[in-house]
Order: structure tokens, then sequence, then C-alpha cells
């Protein structure tokens, strides 16, 4: 069960990470409040199991996704292992008590998502964790098998987020805790100006409002990624794609020309071809070339996102070239 970044468009889809990573921090200031207020609102059974479309994707999956695992059950009415499987999930839900959420997504009312996901067919059950989605299952499963699918990702969620799943009240009303209000974060005007300068195309606004944040903020890992974004899509605006691509396979120890064909693998999707480029060309050069090359793949590691197993991986295979 690997994970990778979630997003709506691409790797770099930032108004997407900047929901998950500013979801974490709210989270985390939710469960703070509520700790000193005598503890969680508690969810309803029925809680557990929600309906989901494009316009609340974000609030009810990515947001929801920082404090607890969201299962996405693709659907649709015609489709009869849909209605086998649905009502296990929905069980199960239950059963497990808030360890999972389980939304739900008509896929012929939500076809962008079923594309955004890559569902070849139905049913197909994913899962987003902190903003990041792992695929769980396509057609028929036992409900052995759909246990053991759920266990590890509950043990995934536990181990590598910290997320211990929702308090559930079987006398709750439902709805409760949807009400709850989360507060403000101190930056939030600031991370909300630099993505509204992102969907304007003003990349440089957006970096100077991410470097704005920064600099009050130095530690603050929403501003981090999403500058280390901002700049990867400013570097690669205005770049011909072919002829990149022509100059790193004609000059393969050049280390510019790699370095501007790894931006594009990642602006691309191409995040193993992008850190294994740049892996190879340290091996390659010397000198300024090499450390120019180290501290560009450094850049795309932030980029990607620390807790991606393919950053691990690059960074091991970058201290073998390097040592």
């Amino acid at each position: 069960m690997q994970p990778r970044n979630m997003s709506m468009s691409g790797v770099v889809d930032l108004a997407a990470v900047k929901a998950a990573q500013e979801a974490k921090a709210k989270a985390e200031q939710a469960r703070a409040q509520a700790a000193r207020e005598g503890g969680p609102a508690a969810l309803s059974p029925a809680d557990l199991v929600i309906d989901v479309d494009e316009a609340t994707f974000e609030r009810d999956v990515l947001q929801r996704s920082a404090e607890v695992p969201v299962v996405i059950d693709f659907w649709a009415e015609w489709c009869e292992p849909c209605k086998q499987l649905s009502p296990v999930l929905e069980r199960l839900a239950a059963e497990y008590n808030g360890r999972f959420l389980l939304a739900k997504i008509d896929v012929d009312a939500n076809q962008l998502l079923m594309q955004q996901f890559g569902v070849q067919g139905i049913p197909a059950v994913f899962a987003v964790v902190a903003g990041q989605a792992l695929p769980l299952f396509q057609g028929a499963a036992s409900e052995p098998q759909i246990r053991e699918t759920l266990d590890q990702l509950v043990q995934v969620a536990e181990q590598r987020f910290g997320l211990t799943g929702l308090t559930v009240d079987p006398d709750a009303e439902q709805g409760a805790k949807a009400d709850t209000e989360v507060p403000a974060g101190p930056h939030d005007a600031e991370l909300n100006a630099a993505v509204q300068a992102l969907d304007a195309g003003d990349l440089a606004g957006a970096v100077q409002a991410y470097r704005n944040v920064l600099s009050a903020d130095p530690g603050n890992p929403e501003a981090a990624l999403g500058l280390a974004q901002a700049e990867l899509l400013q570097r690669v605006q205005g770049l011909d794609p072919q002829q990149v691509r022509r100059d790193a396979a004609d000059r393969p120890a050049d280390a510019q020309a790699q370095i501007a064909a790894a931006d594009l693998d990642l602006v691309g999707g191409h995040v193993e071809d992008a850190f294994g480029r740049l892996v190879d060309t340290v091996r390659r050069t010397a000198g300024e070339d090499r450390d120019a090359v180290r501290l560009r793949l450094l850049a795309l590691f932030e980029v990607v996102g620390a807790e991606d197993p393919r950053v691990a991986g690059a960074r091991r295979a970058l201290a073998r070239a390097l040592f």
C-alpha cells in the first residue's frame, strides 16, 4: 500500500496540496481546543458514511483526511457488484467505529473525480490519508480481504500520520461535528492570497506571498511547500519541452540541461524519472555542477513532500551517489 500525493490536476496542484496541509494544522488546533473544552464532539454512527460530489470533495475528503482516513467507494446505480460491495463497506464503517470515514461517489454524476483517481472500472475503492491517495482495490473482494486492507489502512494512518480516528457516540445527533468551527490559522490570509495568485496565473505574486509567510514564520510547512511548488512552476513557464528534452538527451553530463528536464518531469507527474535523472547526473558531474544538481534535487524533494516514499528512496540513492 503505497501513498501518492493527492492532486486534482497532477503533482503540482497547489490548491489541493495547500488544502491538505492547512487541514492538518487546523485539525491539530481543533483537537487541542476540544481537549481544553473537555473532549472532541462525537459523531453519530450515521455520520461515518457520507455522499460526496465534486463540489464537496475538498471539504469532505481532502480536509477530513487530516483527521481520519477517508475510504472512497466509487459506485453507480447500474453496477451490480457495487450493490454487493457498498453495504459491506457501510457495515464495516460502523463496526470500525470511527477509525475510517466512508465517502460514496456516484461516478455517473462525478466523471471528473473518476478521471482524477484513474478509475478504470467499478466498484473501485481508494483511501485518502492526510491528503495522500491510496488505491485499495478494484472489483469484487471478499469480506476477509476487505477487512485485511482496512486494517492495513488504519495502521498506516496511525503509525505514519498519527490519525487515531474519530469519537463516535451512538446517541449523538447526525451532523453535530460538521457544525464545529475550526479556529483560523495566523497566516490564513497570506496563504489564501498565494492560492488566489496561483489561480490568476500570477506566479510571481504567489512566490512573494509564500515568502512573506516564511519571513514571519520560517518553519511554516504550508508556505515552504507552496513556495517550492510555485517556484517550480515559475521555472518551467515558457520552456520549450521538446527542446529541453532534446538537450538533455544530447548532453547527459550537462547539469543545467538535466535540471531543466527534471523540472519538466516533475511537473508532468513523472516523479521517479525526475529524481533518477538528477541522481544519475550527480554521479556524472563534479564541483559546482554537481552541487547545483544536488541542490535542485533537494528542492524537488520539497515539492513532493518528505512523507512520500519516493523521496526517501531518492535520498538514499543520492547518498550513495555522493559517498
